[in-house]
């Protein structure tokens, strides 16, 4: 099927709705994407290094994706200030069924999903410094940017619907802000996600997307011992989807909120649970996420 009749795009506007879920949930388990992440905009010295393992699962309807991801954190010397640099090798399950209209949409992808890589460096407020000189510094307001991509090497079959891999390349700049205010932080950010074409959607299709906006903001507290728990909440517009140049859909709109809490174990170790709801939809891809995760740090002196 190399060309889709008009007749039919009322009935592939909403298969692509559909996929379009799927797609957020695999963002959403990566936690970088649309997904909230409390802290993206912080200190820490150089050198060290942060290992995770962990799994999420995403859910709406009898749709669920299960994601194991491993990941690696490096924070370096960016001109003075500090950077780091993050690598997500991510591997998924989608499963279920549902329908739309007279239409059976089964999922059933498992595999690698996209890879993803993110630089972010501190623009002000975050000097770059060794562990010794570290235990002395005092946050008052970090300005930082950032930028990632997601690399299209999951697994795709350009025959079915719905995979774990999205078979397009993304890139997301982004900005924000941290500010201190006792044990509190308070943070802003801001993103734009911009997407490149699909040419191999259901045969021999092209799937394009204009770039997605959004916006989030928590309000982290940190406890005496290090841990630390936010109240996280992220809003996202655009989006609009084409079908062989042909708009299908609307452009979405979404409110999500959610809670991360992180506990050391000891001073390597750490564990971090996460979860986050869809309050409002456009669209009505809204999904629930939670999920788990193991860190460990090494490096810098430690």
């Amino acid at each position: 099927m190399s060309q889709l009749q008009r007749p039919d795009l009322l009935l592939y506007s909403k298969i692509i709705r559909a996929l379009l879920l799927c797609l957020f949930w695999i963002l959403g388990a990566q936690a970088q994407a649309q997904e909230i992440e409390a802290r993206a905009y912080s200190n820490a010295p150089i050198g060290i290094n942060f290992a995770s393992v962990g799994i999420g699962q995403a859910s709406s309807g009898s749709y669920k994706l299960t994601t194991e991801a491993a990941s690696f954190t490096r924070i370096f010397d960016a001109w003075g200030q500090s950077g780091k640099i993050s690598l997500v090798l991510p591997y998924a399950e989608l499963t279920g069924t549902g329908k739309l209209g007279s239409q059976t949409i089964n999922a059933s992808s498992e595999g690698l999903s996209d890879p993803l890589i993110k630089a972010s460096v501190n623009l002000y407020g975050a000097p770059a410094l060794t562990l010794d000189q570290f235990k002395n510094y005092q946050q008052d307001l970090i300005i930082g940017a950032s930028l990632a991509a997601s690399i299209p090497w999951g697994q795709y079959n350009s025959q079915q619907m719905l995979n774990v891999g999205a078979n397009r390349w993304f890139i997301q700049p982004g900005l924000g802000a941290s500010k201190a205010v006792g044990p509190w932080r308070f943070e802003l950010a801001g993103a734009a996600t911009i997407y490149t074409s699909n040419n191999s959607f259901l045969g021999g299709n092209t799937l394009s997307q204009n770039p997605i906006y959004s916006t989030q903001t928590h309000a982290i507290y940190y406890f005496p011992n290090t841990a630390w728990l936010s109240a996280d909440a992220t809003y996202y517009f655009g989006g609009q989807i084409f079908l062989n140049g042909t708009p299908v859909g609307g452009s979405q709109e979404n409110w999500r909120f959610g809670a991360t809490f992180s506990y050391p174990i000891d001073p390597k170790n750490s564990i971090r649970i996460y979860g986050s709801t869809g309050a409002y939809s456009r669209t009505n891809n809204s999904y629930d996420l939670i999920g788990i995760s193991w860190q460990f740090r090494w490096g810098g002196g430690m």
